[in-house]
């Protein structure tokens, strides 16, 4: 598959549509809503669900499609809330626009995540461990999950912090250009991860090659990494979004549980 090609599959992908969410998870039992989280010098804001009760919730990190944390991710949390967790996902964007506004992805790109450096993604996602510590979290049982374009920073903090056990990504892209702002791709770190991931792909993502996965899985194996990646034969782009026309029922609800067994197995 061209670049060019390649390019175009992904961006048709990853085009809003105006649907609701399939899975609606209340947020009766919970502590869910807005937060704003200190993260160098500024506010960050971001959505949070836990448990109502109890404190040392395990946290997991909820990272954002291309389009920002909208329902779709809300509903995330919840559900991981709902298992036991604080989840957070912060808006990881905020310095550089409001993504809600602008509907065309081509447009987003340009204005909002070509701006983005992953330092500060990092950097952020730092600050809402911090404040999960602080706020009824046990960071010592820390996991990341995230989603299209939150798959690839997915990848990335594996092997940033520390403290992670385990990460799951879901269709993040694992290869790219380089630029100052986004000087590595996740096949670049993948020997160098300091928590195991569980990558989560469509083998029918157009933006997504599976040589490239390939190529992960080599890096891999040369390194002895406990790390995995999953392909859904049938499966596109964004197959667990369940607000858009990309939603594979089957292959979302095994995800979601091959998510959860991940994280168990990992002490989270």
């Amino acid at each position: 598959m061209s670049q060019a090609a390649s390019a175009q599959g992904f961006a048709q992908a990853t085009q809003p549509v105006t649907l609701d969410t399939v899975i609606h998870t209340p947020a009766d039992g919970l502590l869910a809503g807005e937060i704003s989280i200190a993260s160098h010098g500024e506010r960050l804001p971001a959505y949070r669900a836990a448990p109502a009760t109890g404190s040392d919730h395990p946290v997991i990190l909820v990272i954002q499609e291309i389009f920002g944390v909208h329902e779709y991710i809300k509903d995330v949390t919840r559900r991981l809330a709902r298992l036991g967790y604080l989840a957070i996902a912060p808006e990881l964007y905020f310095r550089q626009g409001d993504p809600s506004k602008i509907v065309n992805v081509e447009e987003l790109r340009e204005k909002i995540i070509s701006k983005v450096p992953d330092e500060q993604v990092l950097a952020d996602l730092d600050s809402a461990v911090e404040w999960a510590a602080a706020n009824g979290g046990d960071i010592d049982r820390l996991g990341i999950t995230g989603f299209c374009w939150g798959g690839r920073i997915t990848w990335l903090y594996a092997a940033h912090q520390p403290r992670l056990k385990a990460a799951v990504a879901w269709y993040g892209k694992l290869v790219g250009p380089v630029s100052p702002l986004t000087p590595r791709h996740p096949t670049d770190v993948a020997g160098k991860l300091k928590a195991p991931v569980l990558g989560l792909y469509g083998g029918q993502d157009a933006g997504i090659p599976l040589d490239s996965i390939a190529k992960l899985r080599e890096v891999l194996k040369k390194t002895h990494n406990p790390s995995r990646v999953h392909v859904y034969p049938d499966a596109p782009h964004a197959f667990h979004a369940d607000y858009r026309p990309n939603y594979r029922r089957l292959e979302a609800e095994d995800g979601w549980l091959q998510l959860q067994d991940w994280f168990k197995r990992h002490g989270l």
